[in-house]
């Protein structure tokens, strides 16, 4: 069974999308079975993987996975080790369709379980056929953030070094400990990662400083920084990207990281 985990917090530019997109990628690349499920209305993962408009995945998404409970015939062939299941803007209409029932096509689906554990039980249905589920969040601590907090057994925090950042921190916690209590797979926080570093500022360094003294085991040793070659993986992406491997340097680094300590726990 797949293990699953997701890239969040409850704020924008921190890295999320490329995070997960990078990870689904070097876990395809070292042979094994991915799947990355794009859980933000904004489909940045859908397009950095896919490399087309997230709109085109209009009736064809992770949203109606969920509405129908089948996932596959969703899926969208990345690879030959690595699948999506894609996000549009209608994926924002998903709190209205839980509490509702009504969906944007104006048709009336009602799911009568808990509303946290949707996109679990529709993963339930294919993580027999995966290694790894990757999950990207919106930046907001919304439905669409708990319940793929409640379908994974890690989270990684993602941690722009900021002070906005810096506050968004206890209550992600707070929500990794709901998914734990709520949810079926004793969701745990796997690390912080810290990314989008400024080197030029004295104030990213801080932050970087005060989020190692709060969690000294929890963070990686791992920093990202901001670099052109990883900005310009939503232009280029993953095939044909002559700095790619200047855009991967420091996130191998990261990624051994992270495996040491799935296969430790």
């Amino acid at each position: 069974m797949a293990i699953t985990i997701t890239m969040g917090i409850q704020k924008g530019g921190c890295g999320k999308s490329t995070t997960t997109g990078v990870l689904a990628y070097l876990l395809s690349r070292d042979g094994y079975r991915v799947l990355a499920v794009d859980m933000d209305s904004q489909g940045n993962l859908t397009e950095l993987l896919s490399r087309k408009p997230s709109n085109e995945f209009t009736e064809k998404s992770v949203l109606e996975a969920m509405q129908e409970r089948d996932p596959e015939p969703y899926i969208v062939k990345v690879n030959d080790r690595l699948d999506l299941l894609p996000a549009n803007n209608f994926l924002a209409t998903f709190p209205r369709w839980i509490y509702t029932g009504e969906t944007y096509l104006g048709k009336y689906i009602r799911y009568k379980g808990k509303p946290t554990l949707i996109l679990d039980d529709t993963l339930d249905k294919i993580r027999h056929r995966y290694d790894f589920i990757v999950i990207d969040t919106p930046p907001s601590l919304s439905e669409q953030t708990t319940n793929a907090l409640c379908a994974s057994q890690y989270v990684i925090m993602m941690f722009e070094c900021s002070n906005w950042c810096y506050s968004a921190v206890p209550n992600f916690m707070e929500s990794v400990e709901g998914a734990r209590v709520h949810g079926r797979h004793n969701t745990r926080l796997l690390g912080i990662l810290r990314t989008m570093n400024d080197v030029r500022r004295n104030d990213a360094k801080a932050f970087n400083e005060m989020i190692e003294e709060d969690y000294p085991n929890e963070v990686f040793k791992t920093i990202i920084t901001r670099k052109a070659p990883i900005g310009r993986l939503s232009l280029y992406g993953f095939e044909e990207n002559n700095e790619l491997n200047q855009a991967l340097e420091q996130y191998e680094n990261f990624y051994k990281e992270m495996m040491e300590r799935v296969q430790s726990r």
